[in-house]
Protein backbone atom coordinates (compact mmCIF):
# COMPACT_ATOMS: atom_id res chain seq x y z
CA UNK A 1 0.00 0.00 0.00
CA UNK A 2 1.43 3.45 -0.92
CA UNK A 3 0.64 5.60 2.18
CA UNK A 4 2.03 9.02 0.09
CA UNK A 5 -1.28 9.56 -1.22
CA UNK A 6 -2.87 9.81 2.23
CA UNK A 7 -2.53 13.16 4.01
CA UNK A 8 -0.43 12.95 7.57
CA UNK A 9 -3.71 12.45 9.17
CA UNK A 10 -5.03 9.73 7.35
CA UNK A 11 -1.43 8.04 7.39
CA UNK A 12 -0.54 8.20 11.00
CA UNK A 13 -4.63 7.04 11.30
CA UNK A 14 -3.87 4.10 9.32
CA UNK A 15 -0.80 3.03 10.65
CA UNK A 16 -2.45 3.39 14.33
CA UNK A 17 -5.14 0.76 13.19
CA UNK A 18 -2.45 -1.35 11.65
CA UNK A 19 -0.40 -1.57 14.42
CA UNK A 20 -3.51 -2.50 16.99
CA UNK A 21 -4.55 -5.15 14.47
CA UNK A 22 -1.21 -6.86 14.72
CA UNK A 23 -1.05 -6.25 18.89
CA UNK A 24 -4.80 -7.72 18.71
CA UNK A 25 -3.72 -10.54 16.40
CA UNK A 26 -0.76 -11.67 18.63
CA UNK A 27 -2.76 -11.18 22.12
CA UNK A 28 -4.70 -13.54 20.59
CA UNK A 29 -2.71 -15.78 19.44
CA UNK A 30 -0.82 -15.94 22.85
CA UNK A 31 -4.19 -16.12 24.71
CA UNK A 32 -4.88 -19.33 22.15
CA UNK A 33 -1.79 -21.20 22.92
CA UNK A 34 -1.80 -20.50 26.41
CA UNK A 35 -4.93 -23.62 26.31
CA UNK A 36 -3.10 -25.66 24.33
CA UNK A 37 0.59 -25.38 26.03
CA UNK A 38 -0.44 -25.89 29.27
CA UNK A 39 -2.75 -29.24 28.55
CA UNK A 40 0.63 -30.43 27.54
CA UNK A 41 1.63 -30.52 30.59
CA UNK A 42 1.03 -32.98 33.05
CA UNK A 43 -0.64 -31.09 35.76
CA UNK A 44 -3.41 -29.92 33.77
CA UNK A 45 -6.23 -31.17 31.98
CA UNK A 46 -9.69 -29.75 30.74
CA UNK A 47 -13.03 -30.50 32.00
CA UNK A 48 -16.01 -30.04 30.16
CA UNK A 49 -20.04 -30.61 30.57
CA UNK A 50 -21.45 -32.32 28.28
CA UNK A 51 -23.28 -29.83 25.84
CA UNK A 52 -26.38 -29.02 25.50
CA UNK A 53 -29.06 -31.33 26.51
CA UNK A 54 -32.71 -29.57 27.36
CA UNK A 55 -34.11 -30.50 30.97
CA UNK A 56 -32.79 -31.34 34.38
CA UNK A 57 -31.51 -34.64 35.47
CA UNK A 58 -32.65 -37.75 33.69
CA UNK A 59 -36.53 -39.60 33.26
CA UNK A 60 -37.50 -41.50 35.85
CA UNK A 61 -36.46 -45.85 35.50
CA UNK A 62 -33.29 -44.53 32.93
CA UNK A 63 -30.84 -47.25 32.41
CA UNK A 64 -27.14 -46.37 31.19
CA UNK A 65 -27.78 -48.63 28.42
CA UNK A 66 -30.68 -47.67 26.82
CA UNK A 67 -29.95 -44.26 25.61
CA UNK A 68 -33.75 -43.46 24.84
CA UNK A 69 -34.48 -43.72 28.18
CA UNK A 70 -31.89 -40.94 28.71
CA UNK A 71 -31.91 -36.74 28.67
CA UNK A 72 -29.84 -36.53 25.48
CA UNK A 73 -27.85 -34.35 23.30
CA UNK A 74 -30.66 -31.82 21.22
CA UNK A 75 -29.42 -31.31 17.40
CA UNK A 76 -28.50 -28.07 19.12
CA UNK A 77 -25.80 -29.50 21.33
CA UNK A 78 -24.32 -32.18 18.61
CA UNK A 79 -23.95 -29.14 16.65
CA UNK A 80 -22.02 -27.47 19.72
CA UNK A 81 -19.76 -30.59 20.51
CA UNK A 82 -18.43 -30.40 16.97
CA UNK A 83 -18.07 -26.65 17.45
CA UNK A 84 -16.12 -27.36 20.78
CA UNK A 85 -13.82 -30.13 18.75
CA UNK A 86 -13.13 -27.23 16.25
CA UNK A 87 -12.30 -24.28 18.63
CA UNK A 88 -9.71 -26.64 20.56
CA UNK A 89 -8.05 -27.42 17.48
CA UNK A 90 -7.55 -23.59 16.43
CA UNK A 91 -6.52 -23.23 20.07
CA UNK A 92 -3.82 -25.91 19.07
CA UNK A 93 -5.17 -29.05 20.61
CA UNK A 94 -4.30 -31.56 18.02
CA UNK A 95 -4.30 -34.89 19.31
CA UNK A 96 -6.68 -35.24 23.09
CA UNK A 97 -7.31 -38.40 24.96
CA UNK A 98 -10.74 -37.97 26.21
CA UNK A 99 -12.55 -39.76 28.59
CA UNK A 100 -16.13 -39.22 29.25
CA UNK A 101 -18.99 -40.29 31.70
CA UNK A 102 -20.84 -43.18 30.64
CA UNK A 103 -24.16 -41.46 30.52
CA UNK A 104 -25.22 -40.48 26.40
CA UNK A 105 -25.31 -37.35 26.34
CA UNK A 106 -21.57 -37.08 27.75
CA UNK A 107 -20.67 -40.19 25.27
CA UNK A 108 -22.22 -38.06 22.19
CA UNK A 109 -20.26 -35.28 23.16
CA UNK A 110 -17.25 -36.65 23.86
CA UNK A 111 -17.23 -38.27 20.08
CA UNK A 112 -18.49 -35.76 18.68
CA UNK A 113 -15.38 -33.68 19.47
CA UNK A 114 -13.75 -35.46 16.80
CA UNK A 115 -10.43 -36.72 18.72
CA UNK A 116 -11.23 -40.30 18.16
CA UNK A 117 -12.87 -42.84 20.78
CA UNK A 118 -13.19 -41.87 24.16
CA UNK A 119 -12.62 -43.98 27.44
CA UNK A 120 -15.46 -44.53 29.38
CA UNK A 121 -14.62 -43.35 33.10
CA UNK A 122 -16.66 -44.05 35.96
CA UNK A 123 -15.30 -41.56 38.03
CA UNK A 124 -17.28 -39.01 35.66
CA UNK A 125 -20.35 -40.66 36.22
CA UNK A 126 -23.12 -38.39 37.52
CA UNK A 127 -23.98 -38.52 40.95
CA UNK A 128 -26.84 -35.97 40.64
CA UNK A 129 -29.40 -38.73 42.37
CA UNK A 130 -27.17 -39.21 45.12
CA UNK A 131 -25.46 -36.31 45.78
CA UNK A 132 -24.89 -37.20 49.47
CA UNK A 133 -21.82 -38.90 47.11
CA UNK A 134 -20.34 -35.81 46.04
CA UNK A 135 -16.92 -36.01 48.50
CA UNK A 136 -16.84 -39.35 47.13
CA UNK A 137 -16.74 -38.78 43.10
CA UNK A 138 -14.66 -36.03 43.99
CA UNK A 139 -11.94 -38.36 45.14
CA UNK A 140 -12.46 -41.30 42.18
CA UNK A 141 -12.18 -37.63 39.59
CA UNK A 142 -8.86 -36.72 41.48
CA UNK A 143 -7.42 -40.10 41.26
CA UNK A 144 -7.87 -40.57 38.03
CA UNK A 145 -6.29 -36.94 36.70
CA UNK A 146 -3.60 -38.21 39.21
CA UNK A 147 -3.68 -41.42 37.06
CA UNK A 148 -4.15 -39.49 33.41
CA UNK A 149 -1.09 -37.04 33.98
CA UNK A 150 0.89 -40.41 34.51
CA UNK A 151 0.02 -41.62 31.23
CA UNK A 152 -0.56 -38.61 29.02
CA UNK A 153 2.30 -38.39 26.82
CA UNK A 154 2.06 -35.71 24.92
CA UNK A 155 -1.89 -35.62 24.28
CA UNK A 156 -3.87 -33.20 26.39
CA UNK A 157 -6.34 -34.71 28.80
CA UNK A 158 -10.12 -33.66 28.22
CA UNK A 159 -12.75 -34.92 31.00
CA UNK A 160 -16.41 -35.00 29.40
CA UNK A 161 -18.79 -35.09 32.63
CA UNK A 162 -21.41 -33.05 34.44
CA UNK A 163 -22.40 -29.71 36.15
CA UNK A 164 -22.65 -31.59 39.42
CA UNK A 165 -19.16 -33.07 39.08
CA UNK A 166 -17.81 -29.88 37.93
CA UNK A 167 -19.34 -27.81 40.75
CA UNK A 168 -17.99 -30.15 43.23
CA UNK A 169 -14.69 -30.47 42.48
CA UNK A 170 -14.15 -26.49 40.82
CA UNK A 171 -16.94 -24.86 42.98
CA UNK A 172 -17.92 -22.95 39.67
CA UNK A 173 -21.52 -23.63 37.86
CA UNK A 174 -20.96 -23.83 34.54
CA UNK A 175 -23.17 -24.26 31.52
CA UNK A 176 -23.59 -26.41 28.92
CA UNK A 177 -20.91 -27.20 27.14
CA UNK A 178 -18.20 -24.76 28.92
CA UNK A 179 -14.55 -26.20 29.93
CA UNK A 180 -12.94 -25.03 32.46
CA UNK A 181 -9.31 -25.64 32.90
CA UNK A 182 -7.60 -27.10 35.72
CA UNK A 183 -4.44 -27.65 36.94
CA UNK A 184 -3.59 -30.16 40.45
CA UNK A 185 -0.82 -31.81 42.37
CA UNK A 186 -0.13 -34.79 42.35
CA UNK A 187 -3.01 -36.37 44.45
CA UNK A 188 -5.43 -34.61 41.82
CA UNK A 189 -6.34 -31.88 44.19
CA UNK A 190 -7.38 -29.07 42.26
CA UNK A 191 -4.67 -25.79 42.36
CA UNK A 192 -6.05 -23.42 39.88
CA UNK A 193 -9.05 -23.26 37.41
CA UNK A 194 -9.72 -21.12 34.84
CA UNK A 195 -13.26 -20.90 32.73
CA UNK A 196 -13.54 -21.10 29.01
CA UNK A 197 -17.04 -20.74 27.90
CA UNK A 198 -18.59 -22.84 25.34
CA UNK A 199 -17.67 -21.35 21.53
Amino acid sequence: MNLAIFDPFQRNRLLGLVVCAFAWCATGMAHASELADKLQRADYALLMRHTLAPGTGDPAGYRLDDCASQRNLSDEGRQQAVRTGQWLRQQGVSRAQVLTSPWCRCKDTALRLGFGDALLEPALASFFDEPQRAAEFTRRLQQRLAQASANKGDKAVVLVTHHVNILAYVGENVGSGDMVLVQFDAQGQLLTAKRYPSP
